[in-house]
């Protein structure tokens, strides 16, 4: 009986166990494999998309007043041409550029985007060499007026604080002071507005300063001293010889940047400008610069065109002792007797020499010959009405 009644039992148990639904299967890893198949072909990465965006807007930027189509941007984009590729290529490299453009895309380049092309790659290297150039002038101006900023007092604003310290006056060693500072102020303008001077051919006499006056301007420190042909300069400043080497060495840099400006496909230019002497600073010789070759460039002339003339006057102004400063302005008048024998041209007299058609004509000896012929002609005026009153 009780055997029965567990077989029973157990019977019943298992059946219920049986009876139960069972459990549901279990979901197959189905996203794993769609994710990895979405990573497989997903598209680049929304960085590259920006770059191509920022490089074709850069094109279009550059060539945007130049008629230059969008497709024709983006299609130079495509090839993998940026601005900065393009600012460093040569003419005969844009028309490579441009025909491969036509061969791979087929596409039809109008005649004006060819030049369009070339014209807004020009402009755009202009605008960068104007940047540099303005921002080296501001880095020149802060560093002269720091190195006057920094400059001490004078011997004789020394000797003013002693004066007033000795006869216990306070107020005149402030007056001193503010004074020093204001002619520290406009000494640094005088100094930069000379700089900049185009022809900087400004004449300042050499004379003694006097000590008890505090307003004479401070004279220009010529870096040269007057020698004979041949003879070579001793202590710390140069020689008249080294002085006209200096302006061989300007024509054999005009000659670099001709030819670097034809490699460019640029504008050569046919004198000494800003343009050489950027590039002689570049190539180490920062001694040669603008204010110093144009201050003694008729000094030069008069070697290149009568050096007989200018080695004798060389010659009398060492016997002198003078300084160079009246050498310079001896030259002068010889030059302006040439120009009365060639008809008072300068200019034509500059341009058909060899060695100074490079230059440009100082403005003081121009206006030189010009005074010096109307007293010409006036005196010949007076002389020929003297004849008719006479007769």
């Amino acid at each position: 009986m009780d055997r029965g009644n567990n077989e029973a039992f157990v019977i019943k148990w298992d059946t219920r166990n049986h009876c139960l639904a069972p459990p549901p299967p279990p979901q197959p890893p189905v996203t794993q494999p769609t994710r990895l198949y979405e990573a497989a072909v997903a598209p680049p990465p929304a960085f590259s998309v920006g770059r191509e965006n920022r490089e074709v807007s850069g094109l279009v930027e550059l060539f945007q007043a130049y008629g230059i189509r969008y497709y024709t941007a983006a299609k130079i984009a495509e090839l993998g041409f940026t601005v900065n590729t393009l600012l460093d290529m040569r003419d005969e490299e844009l028309d490579e550029m441009m025909n491969s453009l036509s061969q791979i895309f087929r596409w039809d380049l109008l005649v004006g985007e060819r030049y369009g092309i070339k014209a807004s790659v020009r402009a755009e290297r202009r605008r960068l060499d104007d940047e540099d150039d303005s921002r080296r002038l501001r880095q020149f101006h802060d560093t002269a007026l720091d190195a006057l900023s920094q400059e001490g007092l004078s011997e004789e604003h020394v000797q003013q604080e002693k004066e007033a310290a000795a006869s216990g006056g306070g107020g005149t060693w402030e007056a001193a002071a503010s004074g020093k500072k204001q002619q520290r102020r406009k000494k640094a303008k005088s100094k930069i507005s000379s700089m900049e001077d185009d022809e900087a051919d400004s004449d300042r006499a050499d004379h003694t300063k006097d000590d008890n006056v505090a307003t004479v301007e401070r004279q220009r420190e010529h870096p040269f001293i007057v020698t004979e042909p041949g003879e070579v300069a001793r202590g710390k400043k140069n020689g008249l010889d080294y002085l006209f080497h200096l302006y061989e060495q300007c024509r054999e840099f005009l000659v670099h940047v001709q030819s670097i400006a034809k490699e460019k496909g640029e504008k050569c230019p046919t004198k000494v400008t800003n343009q050489v002497f950027r590039y002689a600073k570049k190539a180490g010789a920062s001694y040669i610069n603008k204010p110093k070759m144009r201050h003694y460039v008729h000094c030069y002339a008069l070697h290149c065109l009568d050096e007989e003339a200018s080695n004798a006057l060389r010659r009398l102004y060492k016997e002198r002792g003078e300084n160079v400063g009246a050498w310079r302005q001896a030259c002068y008048k010889p030059l302006v007797a040439i120009a009365a024998q060639k008809g008072w041209d300068i200019d034509l007299i500059f341009n058909t020499h060899p060695r100074l058609s490079i230059w440009y004509v100082p403005t003081k000896l121009r206006q030189l010959c010009h005074a010096e012929r109307s007293c010409v002609a006036a005196s010949a005026a007076a002389t020929t009405g003297t004849h008719h009153l006479t007769f």
